[in-house]
């Protein structure tokens, strides 16, 4: 089994190295650095290739904001799961736009962070109650319609509730008995009629469409 290898980016050393040791135990996870800054994560980017980064949002005076623009810089291509004690409303809302793969709450259970990693992993989006609360509120806050969907047709109205709803592919297409193909092409075409290039950017989409309902 090919293993999920994992960048861990946060500032206190302590809670790093806890949880380094505690992914470690996962049969296909694999440490491939720890890091305590920005500047030292781009260097393992650049040379252990990670599929995964765990980004802790506030990293003393930098922040998680930061390291994404940082990443796209040096071309990094692989998952981004922010691992926060808490954020905004509209920081949750700007993260996901910029395209990281979900936030995970460092309250919650470690077999939770396990799950989430392999979701993400796995080209899905790691939503949980709390993120779609913050970000149902954000996006009615916000003044910006979110630019013009265009027109969806029935199937992929469901298709947008699906994704807030966090599932994959598959599930989408057992739920709405579709072939994991027709799910892969409707989301494309959503990606195109939306302008939107990530699955964690339709989630916008899909509670402007669903928030008032």
């Amino acid at each position: 089994m090919k293993k999920i290898r994992l960048l861990l980016l946060d500032d206190h050393i302590l809670f790093r190295e806890s949880l380094g040791r505690l992914l470690s135990a996962e049969h296909d996870f694999e440490i491939v650095g720890q890091c305590g800054s920005v500047e030292e994560a781009l260097a393992v980017l650049k040379t252990n290739k990670p599929d995964l980064v765990l980004l802790d949002f506030d990293l003393g005076e930098d922040r998680g904001s930061g390291f994404l623009a940082r990443a796209r810089e040096v071309c990094f291509n692989g998952r981004i799961l922010v691992v926060t004690a808490g954020v905004s409303d509209t920081t949750t809302l700007q993260l996901l736009e910029q395209g990281v793969s979900g936030i995970f709450f460092k309250h919650s259970s470690p077999s939770h962070l396990a799950e989430a990693i392999r979701k993400v992993t796995e080209g899905e989006i790691w939503v949980d109650q709390r993120t779609l609360k913050a970000i149902v509120r954000a996006v009615g806050q916000s003044k910006e319609t979110g630019g013009n969907t265009g027109r969806f047709t029935e199937r992929e109205q469901s298709i947008l509730k699906a994704v807030l709803d966090g599932l994959s592919n598959k599930e989408i297409g057992d739920r709405l008995d579709l072939s994991e193909a027709s799910v892969k092409a409707s989301i494309q075409q959503l990606f195109r009629k939306t302008g939107v290039r990530t699955r964690s950017q339709l989630v916008r989409i899909a509670l402007e469409q669903n928030a008032g309902k």
